[in-house]
């Protein structure tokens, strides 16, 4: 079993899932450093973790740790979201209404999830490194380079093994549960 413990730090963590508006838009991986620069600059302006990530065509998913007793998860995210719809007006590849800078490309909620423990954590961190191989991008997790997959690995972690990991919302009730950490 992974032992993901040592990644953890202090406060609040939550797994999310951001999508484009677009199912068929492949923004994220084109514009991949304008995405990696708007999270750098949210991190800036309010700080946060950034446990894993990984970004596919049309959506992204990631963990954050929040620093203790900050639970503001919509201002980080709508920073993000704004950063990176700025970038992309400024190449001409979005257009939307004045005053609507995420508006046109971003789905206006994302799916968020509090990780109660953690069991859930290593389970969702797999989940973030496997996605790309449940979505038919690739056949090993290594082989997707937007994850931070490749710094687990660096650091010693195995990549994520078949079968591939759910997340804590579509675990059966019953499923056995994990020894602790």
């Amino acid at each position: 079993m992974t032992r993901y413990r040592d990644n953890r730090v202090p406060g609040m963590t939550y797994f999310f899932t951001v999508r484009l508006l677009d199912r068929n838009s492949t923004l994220l991986t084109d514009y991949f450093s304008a995405f990696g620069e708007a999270m750098r600059q949210a991190r800036i302006r309010k700080p946060f973790h950034v446990d894993a990530w990984v970004v596919l065509p049309n959506h992204a998913h990631a963990i954050w740790t929040l620093p203790p007793g900050d639970h503001d998860c919509a201002t980080r995210w709508r920073a993000v979201k704004i950063a990176f719809s700025k970038a992309l007006h400024k190449t001409g590849q979005a257009a939307s209404p004045a005053g609507t800078a995420d508006a046109a490309i971003w789905e206006p909620h994302y799916r968020d999830y509090r990780v109660g423990d953690d069991n859930e954590y290593t389970d969702l961190i797999d989940y973030v490194h496997s996605n790309p191989m449940r979505h038919g991008f690739c056949e090993q997790a290594t082989e997707w380079p937007w994850s931070s997959l490749h710094r687990f690995v660096a650091a010693g972690f195995g990549a994520p093994q078949a079968p591939l990991a759910l997340p804590p919302w579509m675990q059966p009730l019953h499923a056995p549960s994990r020894a602790p950490l």
